[in-house]
């Protein structure tokens, strides 16, 4: 009994250790771990520096230029990228059906080809978003004119757009 408990023990520290040399060697040969892809920390610039004015309440979708997005692909993985395509259409959907339903009131504001977002509230006072310093490709801005813009998580949009918009 004792023999098998040793043989036992030997076989796992076996697998262990060939394991953990497969790890690192995958790690060190495969380019497609390679960190280089995955380091953009902020998406590249806009193409454009226009700028875009909002007086009314409203729910502003941000996207990017075409050429900040063929920025975007060529120094992101592929999959990943579709992938998170994929996950902004989708978001965008579903919040753009919330505030349909829920908040109708709301103007729904599609801010294209734009770099600036220049928020004007009831007073007359100015806040300006420059959409570069946003790393998010797509995202969605709340304003209603009394408090500050307020950028908004797509996937709690309920939630969220609910307590903003409360008087």
């Amino acid at each position: 009994m004792k023999k098998y408990t040793i043989l036992k023990l030997k076989s796992f520290f076996l697998v262990a250790i060939i394991f953990t040399a497969a790890c690192q060697y995958e790690k060190e040969t495969n380019p497609g771990t390679s960190n280089t892809t995955g380091n953009h920390k902020t998406k590249p610039p806009a193409s454009f520096s226009d700028t875009l004015k909002i007086s009314e309440t409203a729910a502003v979708f941000y996207y990017p230029d075409s050429l900040q997005l063929e920025k975007i692909k060529a120094v992101t993985d592929t999959n990943i990228f579709k992938s998170s395509m994929h996950e902004y259409f989708y978001q965008m959907r579903n919040a753009r059906i919330v505030f349909k339903k829920s908040l109708p009131e709301i103007k729904i504001v599609d801010a294209r080809n734009i770099r600036y977002l220049l928020f004007i509230y009831n007073d007359s006072k100015t806040d300006c978003i420059d959409l570069d310093s946003k790393n998010d490709a797509y995202g969605l801005i709340l304003f209603n004119r009394q408090k500050p813009p307020f950028v908004s998580d797509m996937t709690n949009i309920e939630s969220e757009a609910g307590l903003y918009f409360s008087k």
